[in-house]
């Protein structure tokens, strides 16, 4: 029996915490949600932070507010269901989430208002070329890579 509890308690260590999130979504910003008390990271993605700003045809805006906003758009008051298996060093849960179908991840990064983040994953780098090719959200004009602003900023 002690052999059986010892077996049950590492798997339990061992296991992942996967978790499937799904409800009404609070917008942090352009890459970051709440689902209740679960903090949400969209996994492989990184959006410009809510201060940065861009340019484009001579002129600074917005594009850390932009971003946040396209993902309200995205989501509009719909059900949120988020899957992952891992959290980052803040605890957030890392997932790809869906409204329905759509994979908010990789729809945030080929309309051009997050950038895959290739440190971490490559699963939307396609998505990126894309945004890039059309030239949308960031791409429109001359922004810095949000984890070198980050990084500028400390």
């Amino acid at each position: 029996m002690r052999f059986i509890s010892c077996l049950v308690l590492t798997l339990l260590v061992a296991s992942p915490a996967f978790a499937n999130v799904t409800g009404n979504a609070r917008i942090v910003d352009g890459d970051t949600i709440h689902i209740g008390k679960t903090k949400i990271r969209l996994h492989g993605i990184d959006a410009p932070e809510s201060k940065q700003t861009c340019t484009a045809d001579g002129k600074v805006w917005p594009c850390g507010q932009e971003a946040t906003q396209a993902l309200v758009e995205a989501i509009s008051d719909q059900s949120v269901t988020c899957k992952g298996d891992k959290r980052d060093r803040y605890k957030r849960l890392l997932a790809v989430c869906y409204v329905g179908n759509i994979n908010l991840n990789a729809m945030m990064v080929s309309n051009g208002w997050d950038l895959a983040y290739r440190k971490y994953s490559a699963d939307v780098v396609d998505d990126e070329a894309v945004a890039e090719k059309a030239r949308v959200g960031l791409w429109r004009g001359e922004f810095e890579k949000p984890w070198e602003w980050r990084r500028s900023k400390r």
